[in-house]
């Protein structure tokens, strides 16, 4: 009779303590896969990447707050998340594990693992389709036996350094790891330290140094036995490095597969990282994993308005509240008068008060911040008090249930409710509020520590916009002032060279605008540009084209048939107040540096707000906060204010 051959269950692992203290005081008592990124768990997003690749059968394994694991995956079966119809979950208590290795030993104790296997940290947040890599790690396996594991890596700008880049090289030819070794966050390396091993590698390798690392891999089953008999391997990092090592002894190799274009993979390994992932979910590049999907639910949580304002149906808004954009405001939350938000994220059942500005912060559930705070990139835990006149800024992150007195100014801070153990008096903000005093760096030549995963050195948020990432002692805003540095660095004006490119042969073309809006932002994640930079190239960009350019004293005609054509893309990208004023603070550059313009201020900015590119409370706010350094300027938008203070006293009457 013949033989049915079983066909293989698809499986996969997520890990999901990361074992560090990067997101402490939170994971001191519960589990970093219950972290809300975007009001939606953690492990919720791992589990919607495993469903939406088809795995039939998952094993979560924890090693501390077991319970309240199981208790969730529970509670998501009550509420019929989709993933229950095709996938069979099972929680994992391993108490004793203390890093990824001992976890992995322990499964392989257990004998769960029946063939190929999807390997992930609970902190990673994806939309890939890992079908078509499955399929080809198998593939890999039947030309070469000894293939144990295909890593996935992500194309990331060159500048990113957030403890989460590795260098490798690669054999283009089949795929194959040669080397690999973690870059250093906090730096951006001129240069780089190699070993002897790369002046082996073939012709046909190449070297990258643009991979991020999302801890996402495709393994066969000889990985879990690997770890079981080498208790020196702790981490995946340990596994990698001495499988390259050893790969004669070991008879095991390892290969690389990119993300490929449109699809999304970020760890989130400490708090600046959490800020630059939770930007992306917002800005949608993690779809179908966005806030207006319902993540995993069978119904929508929010309605999603201009500016990427996502807000479910029972927030309550006074009159007067201002959303700027790029934020999400999750059910039973109310925000009072004259109160500002921009580009944050509220939990459920909070309640703001009035004159308070949020900026670049994330608040949990049942958070009371009262009258005329003020918050800008910051945490602010689950059950938190904000007194009023209270200022929280430069990365503090405030634990669950802390209350801060009134009038508190908090900067660089870690603060839990509980008293910690041997504190001093000092320490003490209140009944509710401690500061946790941040560790001291290790003794150079520690041994202990000079092997351990390098992201442990990334402890806050830091002020730069996400995917410009620096140090907290480098940091800047472009806000800041009124007027943008000068000269503009390298990557910028090879970024905005890339523009006036792709601009001139559009309009030249009459070539579609989405081709164009593309191209821009293709440009712009090569340059790692903002979004505040992109805004200000854009329209910089614009007066760099013929027709303006070699106006002399038509220039109001000349913008006029640019903007005939050109006008949606400049609309695609100044959509808010802020992208308002780096407009205005581009029409401002550009007419400094050119004396045709410089006359002509007033109508250019008069054409821009009768086009709807900048509101008449932004013009006149930008107008206010220029210096007397620029009193061309002052003078030459003289006219327009008067016009608008005429217009409004018209109106009144």
């Amino acid at each position: 009779m013949e033989k049915l051959e079983k066909e293989e269950v698809s499986q996969a692992i997520i890990i999901v303590d990361n074992f560090t203290d990067n997101f402490a005081p939170f994971t001191d008592t519960q589990s970093l896969g219950l972290l809300p990124v975007v009001n939606v768990p953690l492990l919720d997003y791992a589990i919607e990447f495993l469903n939406y690749s088809r795995i039939e059968e998952t094993f979560i394994v924890v090693s501390k707050c077991i319970d309240q694991v199981r208790e969730h995956i529970e509670r998501r079966l009550r509420e019929y998340f989709i993933w229950r119809v095709k996938m069979t979950i099972t929680v994992i208590g391993s108490e004793g594990s203390n890093s990824v290795g001992d976890i992995l030993r322990d499964i392989d104790a257990k004998g769960l693992i029946r063939g190929h296997f999807i390997l992930m940290s609970g902190d990673t947040i994806s939309n890939a389709n890992m079908i078509p890599i499955l399929q080809k790690h198998k593939q890999t396996v039947k030309y070469d036996k000894g293939a144990c594991m295909t890593v996935l890596y992500m194309e990331l700008p060159p500048l990113m350094r957030t403890g989460d880049e590795v260098v490798v090289a690669v054999d283009k030819l089949n795929g194959r790891m040669l080397t690999h070794q973690r870059q250093t966050p906090l730096k951006h390396e001129r240069r780089f330290s190699f070993g002897l091993e790369y002046f082996k590698i073939p012709a046909s390798a190449e070297i990258r140094h643009d991979c991020g690392d999302p801890q996402i891999a495709v393994c066969s089953p000889s990985v879990l036995p690997l770890f079981a008999d080498n208790f020196d391997f702790d981490t995946r990092d340990d596994f990698i490095r001495n499988v390259l090592v050893n790969e004669d002894i070991l008879d095991s190799r390892i290969y690389v597969v990119d993300l490929p274009a449109g699809e999304y993979a970020m760890k989130v390994s400490n708090w600046q990282k959490y800020k630059m992932v939770s930007h992306d979910i917002i800005h949608r590049w993690t779809h179908p994993l966005s806030p207006d999907m319902g993540i995993g639910r069978m119904q929508l949580q929010y309605s999603i308005s201009k500016n990427l304002v996502y807000k479910n149906k029972s927030v309550q808004l006074a009159r007067s509240t201002h959303l700027q954009g790029s934020l999400v405001i999750h059910e039973g939350s109310s925000v009072g008068e004259e109160s500002l938000l921009l580009r944050c994220v509220v939990g459920k059942r909070c309640r703001i008060g009035n004159k308070c500005k949020i900026t670049d912060s994330f608040i949990f559930d049942d958070v009371t911040i009262e009258d005329d705070c003020h918050l800008d990139n910051c945490v602010i835990g689950q059950g938190c008090v904000i007194k009023r006149r209270s200022k929280i800024t430069a990365g503090s992150v405030c634990g669950q249930n802390v209350k801060i007195p009134e009038g508190s100014v908090i900067e660089k801070m870690t603060i839990q409710a509980m008293q910690a153990e041997f504190s001093e008096e000092k320490h003490k903000l209140g009944e509710a509020a401690f500061i946790v005093p941040d560790e001291e760096d290790d003794e150079p030549g520690d041994s202990d520590h000079e092997d351990r995963e390098v992201n442990l050195v990334v402890k806050r948020m830091t002020s730069s916009n996400p995917g410009d990432y620096e140090s907290d002692c480098s940091s800047s805003s472009d806000e800041d002032g009124s007027h943008r540095a000068s000269p503009v660095p390298e990557d910028a004006n090879i970024f905005l060279s890339e523009v006036v490119d792709s601009l001139k042969r559009g309009y030249e073309e009459k070539s579609k605008t989405e081709f164009l809006v593309l191209e821009i932002n293709s440009s712009r994640y090569a340059y790692n540009m903002s979004l505040s930079e992109v805004n200000f190239y854009v329209v910089q960009a614009i007066f760099h084209l013929s027709p303006l350019k070699e106006a002399t004293t038509n220039v109001l005609p000349a913008l006029k048939m640019i903007y005939k054509h050109l006008g949606p893309v400049l609309k695609n990208y100044i959509k808010d107040d802020t992208a308002m004023m780096d407009c205005l603070k581009a029409i401002q550059d550009v007419c400094q540096e050119n004396e045709n313009f410089k006359p002509k201020v007033s109508n250019i900015v008069h054409f821009f707000y009768d086009e709807d590119l900048v509101s008449e409370e932004v013009v006149i706010s930008w107008y206010e906060e220029l210096s007397d350094d620029v009193k061309w300027l002052k003078s030459g938008l003289k006219p327009l204010i008067l016009w608008f203070e005429k217009a409004s006293s018209d109106d009144s009457d």
